[in-house]
């Protein structure tokens, strides 16, 4: 999930520029304590977090597209943001917060035959979850209803998903935030032991959308509804509701308003049938990433041989394109599973603009469109998202 999708106020955007000079001196201290003056000056804990650290955020993965920051900087600088988020956590909650929804009635989440048996040890009733209806209320409280919010596996990009888990906890949910690369097993697992009321799934790339529908239907066949949000579910969440998500959200803001109104029923019945699902028939995804790692090498002895500037590349740089064509190949596979070459197109469009911003020109990219097309020639779907793709790069654009 994306931070936010409103745009900051003029006392949001100057504490963000505030907060940005003190993360990219990689001044830890400073940066904690422009984040507590924000909140001085009067603005609230949930605008400094999505409207000020978010727009930080935001602002490091577009430096680093643009070749203007390193990845280790990069990684400082949101080291230093999730940092001073934990900071925000730890301090006393502002007064006059929101009520949170009523949680849903006590139930255990339904069994499912054999999808969890397989992965949380066969459900020890021994092992009893401490707070069946969610979080045990404090005396003369109300009960809480409980979410999990959790990255897919395999993805690393955490902090959308930590400012999701703050939102919430502000709004008066009793929140497990289980951080990023969750094993769907683990997941899983976690809710029959917590009895969590919904689960929140993050993904940033579209290469983790096959991980995020084992996901989504392993928390609906225990019985429990499925928030999903981030860039990898696609435009308006179209992946999302393809792979069997209960709710979609772009930000967090609006995972928050789509579940102000309480948790969204248990899924009834037996786990979604992928009937939407049907093209995967054809093999072409499984065949092709079964044999990534070959393609990939295919892939780069064939552009050696057309694009001769490649023989010069030193060792990092050839490191860095094996890394390339194997992001390609990725992405392609990721496009076969939910049938979209759209989002294949807009992937390479998107890789070539990181390129360009580090003056590798367009036509190695095509070398490799082209090259990769040849290899997997025998593959209808795949042959003709490849092809897409490098008619759009070759598509001169305005001005040009």
């Amino acid at each position: 999930m994306t931070s936010t999708a409103t745009a900051p106020d003029g006392r949001a955007a100057y504490w963000a520029d505030e907060l940005w000079d003190t993360v990219v001196a990689g001044d830890e201290p400073s940066a904690a304590w422009t984040a507590f003056a924000a909140l001085r000056a009067g603005l609230d804990k949930e605008t400094v977090l999505l409207d000020v650290i978010g727009a930080v955020q935001r602002r490091v993965g577009k430096e680093w597209a643009d070749n203007r920051m390193t990845v280790a900087q990069e990684h400082a600088a949101t080291a230093i943001n999730e940092r001073v988020v934990a900071a925000l956590a730890r301090s006393e909650a502002p007064p006059g917060a929101p009520a949170p929804p009523a949680p849903r009635s006590p139930e255990p989440p339904a069994a499912a035959p054999g999808s969890h048996d397989t992965v949380s040890s066969r459900h020890d009733p021994a092992a009893a979850r401490p707070y069946p209806g969610g979080s045990r209320p404090g005396p003369g409280e109300p009960a809480r209803p409980r979410i999990t919010v959790s990255c897919v596996d395999g993805e690393w990009h955490a902090l959308p998903a930590r400012l999701l888990a703050e939102v919430l906890s502000l709004r008066g949910w009793h929140v497990d935030f289980l951080g990023a690369q969750v094993p769907t097993a683990h997941l899983v697992t976690h809710l029959h032991h917590t009895g969590a009321d919904v689960v929140a799934l993050s993904g940033s790339l579209a290469t983790r959308l096959p991980t995020a529908h084992a996901a989504i239907s392993a928390c609906r066949s225990a019985g429990v509804p499925v928030l999903a949000g981030g860039a990898a579910f696609g435009p308006g969440g179209r992946h999302a509701e393809l792979l069997g998500a209960d709710l979609w959200a772009s930000d967090a803001r609006s995972a928050a308003a789509r579940l102000a109104g309480g948790p969204p029923p248990r899924p009834a019945g037996d786990p979604l049938t992928d009937e939407s699902l049907k093209h995967l028939l054809d093999q072409e995804y499984t065949l092709i990433s079964r044999a990534a790692g070959q393609l990939v090498r295919a892939t780069l002895q064939g552009v050696g041989a057309r694009y001769p500037a490649m023989r010069d590349y030193t060792a990092p740089q050839q490191q860095h394109t094996a890394e390339d064509v194997a992001h390609i190949v990725a992405f392609l596979g990721a496009a076969l599973y939910v049938d979209d070459g759209d989002m294949f197109t807009a992937f390479a469009c998107w890789t070539n603009d990181i390129l360009a911003a580090r003056h590798v020109p367009t036509e190695s990219l095509l070398h490799a469109l082209d090259v990769l097309g040849a290899e997997v020639r025998d593959f209808p779907r795949a042959t003709a998202m490849l092809r897409q793709a490098a008619e759009v790069l070759r598509t001169p654009g305005p001005g040009e």
